[in-house]
C-alpha cells in the first residue's frame, strides 16, 4: 500500500473519531496496547450470541446472563442470505431482526461487534451467501471480480447505513464498537493468486471509506492493511497467534472456540472449562486486551441454515447451551476468571511488561506499573505433574497446565486448573408422548417417475443449480426396457451430493449417504426387474450446502454416474441418457406444513406397512405448563424435517450414528415463542422408515450434580 493511500486512511478515521469526540459522543480509537473508548483503555471479554439462532423472546436473557458471567461486548456475524433473499429485497422481520437485537444490546449496557462479512461461514448454509450471487453472470466469489464486488459492496454499505439510520454505531451514542469485513479469508486467499492480496486491499478501503467512526477487523488476515486491526481465531491464540502487524494495533482474539460443531455422524466436542480459562490468561499475559468466546451461546440452526452435514444444534457445549441454560462449571469457573482479570485491568492496560523462565515448562509474565500496582501470571506448562516454582522470594505451587494469577504479585487468587463452580447436568422431563395411532394422520409421497417429469436432460444435471436451494430435494428419473438376457441386476449409482434414495418402479430399494469429510460415495444395489418398461427413480438429497473453501460458485452435487450391470460383460450406462427432473417434493409444494394448506392433500390413518419412505405426518399437541425449554425426542424417527406451527425446527438426521453407534442428535428444541397454550400443529417429514409412535414431547432443567434441586435461571 502506497504511503498516502495509508495516510489518507488514517485521516478518515481521525476525523469521524474528532467529529463523534465534539458532539459528545462515544469515540473509539486503538493503540498497540488496546481498543480505546471515550479516551480510556479497555479489557474487554466478548461473547458470540447470532440472533437468527435463537428467537426475539430469549435474547434478552441470553444477553442478560452474558453480562452476569463477566462479558462486556455481544458479538454476531450478519446473515446475507436471510436479508437479502432476492436481490434488493430486504428482510429484517423476526428473528432477522438485527436493530431490534444490537439495541437489546445497549439497553443492558453492553458494547456490540458487528461482523458484516459478508462471507461468513460460520456453519452456515452456503457461508451466508444469497444463492441467487450464483446467477449472476461471470461472477467469482470473495476475489477481485467486479460483479462480486458489486453485490458484496451494496450489502455491506446497506447493513452501515442501517445501523447509522438507527444511531448505532459509537460514534453516534450507539453500542457498535468494532465491526468485520471478510472472514479468515487467508485461508483460501492463495487459491486466487495474485489477484487474492488485490481483494484484501479493496475490501479493506471499502469498509473503512463507510465511515463507521469504530475501527474494522479482519480475523485470520495476517496482511490487513492499515487500519484494519488483523485477529486471531482458534483455541490457542495465546500460544499461535503471530501478533499484530503493526506496532500501534492491539492484541485481539475474535473467535475462542469454547467447544466446536458437530456434524451427522460425529461424537461432540468437549472442551474443558479448565482449558479454556488457560488459554484466556495467557492470552491476557501475552498483552491481549479482546477475547471473543466463539460461540457463548451457539442456539439452534432452524429450517435448513445448517452448513452441509451440520446438525440443527450449534455449540451446544457453550456456556449457554442451545436452550439458554447455565453450562457449568464453564460459565461459571469463566465469570471468575473475569472478575479477576478485570481487578487488575490497570497494570494490565498501563503497566510494563516482563517475562521469564521460573522453572524448565515454567513462566512468568509480570505487569508493573510504578510502585503502586503489580499483577503476574505464573505459568505451567506440564500437562502431567505439579510445578513448585519460586516467585519474588514465595514459593508457589502450580497444577498441571495451569496459570496461577497474582493480583497483587503476592497472593495466588485463581488458577486456571482449579474450579471451584459446581458442575450440572442437563434434564428431560416427559409431558407428552405421541404414541396412539389415532393422534397422527398420514400423507405419502407419489414417486414420480419419468412420464411425470417436465423438466428433461440428456445428462446428469447438477443439483444445486437444478433446485436453485428451494429445496433439500431433487428428483433423477429414467425409464428403459432391459434385454432378456439382464439376470442379477445390479443398480450402480455414484453421487457428490449427501444422500440418495433408490426406487424401482415406485419401490424404495436402498439408501446410501456420505459423510462430511468425504465428498462422495457411491452404491451398489441388486435390483429386480419386470419384463418391459422399468422407471428408475433416484432422489438425491442435500443436507446443508457447503459454507468454506475458495470457489464456492463453482461446486458440483448431485448424481454423477448412474448404470445397471446385468453381468460382468454387459452394462447399461445411463450416465449420457435421457432424464426427467422434478425439484422438491410435493408435500413442500403445497406446504402442508401450514395450516391452510392441510387440506391440499388427502390425509389418511397411519397404516402398518412396512414402505413408510417419504412420508408426512402431523398432529396436534398442548404446549407444556412453565416456562421451562421444550424438545422434541426424535430418537424414533430416522431422517427427515420437523415443523411446528408452521415454523421449521430443523433436520434431523437420526439414523447417522457415530463411530460409538450413537446418534449425534435426537432432542430438538422447540421454542415456547413457536407455541399457543393448546392446539399447536406438528408436521413431521420422514425420509425412510422411522416410527413417529415413539416421539416425546419434553422439558429440559438443570440439576447440580451433587445436589437434587434444579433450576433453570441465574443462580442466586
Amino acid at each position: 500500500m502506497k504511503v498516502r493511500e495509508m495516510v489518507w486512511w488514517w485521516w478518515i478515521y481521525i476525523a469521524v473519531a474528532v467529529q463523534a469526540s465534539i458532539k459528545g459522543e462515544d469515540y473509539v480509537t486503538y493503540d498497540g496496547r488496546s481498543l480505546i473508548i471515550n479516551g480510556q483503555r479497555k479489557l474487554l471479554f466478548s461473547g458470540s450470541i447470532h440472533y437468527p439462532r435463537s428467537t426475539p423472546q430469549m435474547w434478552s436473557s441470553l444477553i442478560a446472563k452474558a453480562k452476569e458471567g463477566g462479558v462486556d461486548v455481544i458479538q454476531t456475524y450478519v446473515f446475507w442470505n436471510l436479508h437479502e433473499p432476492q436481490p434488493g429485497q430486504y428482510d429484517f422481520s423476526g428473528r432477522y431482526d438485527l436493530v431490534k437485537f444490537i439495541k437489546e444490546i445497549q439497553a443492558q449496557g453492553l458494547y456490540a461487534c458487528l461482523r458484516i462479512g459478508p462471507f461468513i461461514e460460520s456453519e452456515w448454509t452456503y457461508g451466508g451467501f444469497p444463492f441467487w450471487l450464483h446467477n449472476v453472470p461471470d461472477i467469482v466469489y470473495r476475489t477481485d471480480n467486479g460483479p462480486f464486488k458489486f453485490y458484496m459492496q451494496n450489502f455491506t454499505r446497506n447493513i452501515v447505513n442501517l445501523m447509522k439510520s438507527e444511531g448505532l454505531y459509537a460514534s453516534q451514542g450507539g453500542p457498535i464498537i468494532l465491526s468485520q469485513i471478510e472472514n479468515e479469508y487467508q485461508n483460501v486467499e492463495a487459491a486466487f493468486h495474485e489477484k487474492g492480496p488485490i481483494y484484501v486491499k479493496w475490501a479493506a478501503k471499502m469498509g473503512v471509506e463507510l465511515e463507521t467512526g469504530v475501527p474494522w477487523v479482519m480475523c485470520k488476515q495476517t496482511d490487513a492493511p492499515d487500519p484494519v486491526i488483523n485477529t486471531c481465531n482458534g483455541m490457542r491464540c495465546g500460544e499461535t497467534f503471530g501478533g499484530p502487524n503493526s506496532p500501534n494495533k492491539p492484541s485481539m482474539w475474535t473467535e475462542n472456540w469454547t467447544s466446536f460443531y458437530q456434524v451427522y455422524g460425529g461424537e461432540p466436542y468437549i472442551r474443558s472449562a479448565e482449558d479454556i480459562a488457560f488459554h484466556v490468561a495467557l492470552f491476557i499475559a501475552k498483552k491481549g486486551s479482546y477475547i471473543n468466546y466463539y460461540m457463548y451461546h451457539g442456539g439452534t440452526n432452524f429450517g435448513r441454515t445448517a452448513s452441509a452435514y451440520v446438525i440443527t444444534s450449534y455449540y451446544d457445549q457453550a456456556p449457554l447451551d442451545e436452550y439458554g441454560l447455565l453450562r457449568q462449571p464453564k460459565w461459571g469457573h469463566l465469570k471468575e476468571l473475569h472478575i479477576v482479570i478485570k481487578n487488575c485491568f490497570t497494570p494490565l492496560l498501563q503497566g510494563v511488561q516482563s517475562n521469564f523462565s521460573i522453572g524448565p515448562l515454567q513462566q512468568a509474565y509480570v505487569y508493573e506499573e510504578g510502585m503502586e500496582a503489580c499483577v503476574a501470571f505464573l505459568v505451567n506448562n506440564d500437562s502431567t505433574k505439579n510445578a513448585t516454582v519460586q516467585f519474588q522470594n514465595n514459593s508457589f505451587e502450580l497444577l498441571p497446565k495451569s496459570i496461577g494469577i497474582l493480583p497483587d504479585c503476592q497472593n495466588m487468587v485463581f488458577n486456571t486448573a482449579k474450579v471451584s463452580t459446581k458442575p450440572n447436568k442437563r434434564i428431560t422431563t416427559l409431558t407428552k408422548m405421541f404414541n396412539e395411532v389415532d393422534m397422527w394422520k398420514e400423507f405419502k409421497e407419489d414417486i414420480p417417475n419419468f412420464l411425470d417429469t417436465s423438466l428433461r436432460s440428456n445428462s446428469l444435471l447438477e443439483h444445486m443449480n437444478t433446485t436453485q436451494d428451494k429445496s433439500d430435494y431433487l428428483w433423477y428419473t429414467f425409464s428403459f426396457q432391459p434385454n432378456s438376457t439382464c439376470s442379477q441386476p445390479v443398480l450402480h449409482v455414484e453421487s457428490l451430493g449427501h444422500v440418495v434414495h433408490a426406487y424401482i418402479n415406485t419401490i424404495f430399494i436402498e439408501a446410501g449417504h456420505g459423510s462430511h469429510d468425504t465428498k462422495g460415495f457411491s452404491m451398489d444395489i441388486p435390483i429386480t426387474l419386470i419384463d418391459g418398461i422399468n422407471n428408475v427413480s433416484i432422489l438425491s438429497v442435500m443436507v446443508g450446502l457447503s459454507d468454506s473453501g475458495a470457489f464456492l460458485e463453482s461446486r458440483y452435487a448431485g448424481l454423477t454416474k448412474v448404470t445397471i450391470q446385468c453381468s460382468e460383460s454387459y452394462i447399461y450406462d445411463f450416465t449420457n441418457y435421457t432424464w426427467g427432473y422434478q425439484i422438491g417434493l410435493e408435500g413442500e409444494k403445497l406446504q402442508v406444513f401450514k395450516e391452510q394448506s392441510l387440506e391440499e392433500v388427502e390425509w389418511s390413518e397411519i397404516d402398518d406397512s412396512t414402505n413408510k419412505s417419504l412420508t408426512w405426518y402431523k398432529t396436534t399437541f398442548d404446549a407444556p405448563i412453565g416456562d421451562e425449554p421444550i424438545a422434541l425426542n426424535m430418537s424414533s424417527m430416522q431422517k427427515g424435517e420437523v415443523w411446528v406451527n408452521e415454523q421449521s425446527i430443523g433436520r434431523y438426521w437420526v439414523s447417522f450414528l457415530t463411530s460409538k453407534g450413537n446418534p449425534s442428535q435426537t432432542l430438538y428444541h422447540v421454542p415456547r415463542s413457536f407455541l399457543n397454550p393448546t392446539g399447536n400443529l406438528l408436521v413431521v417429514l420422514e425420509e425412510l422408515n422411522g416410527d413417529p409412535l415413539q416421539i416425546s414431547l419434553n422439558t429440559i432443567s438443570l440439576v447440580n450434580v451433587n445436589s437434587p434441586f434444579s433450576y433453570h435461571h441465574l443462580p442466586q
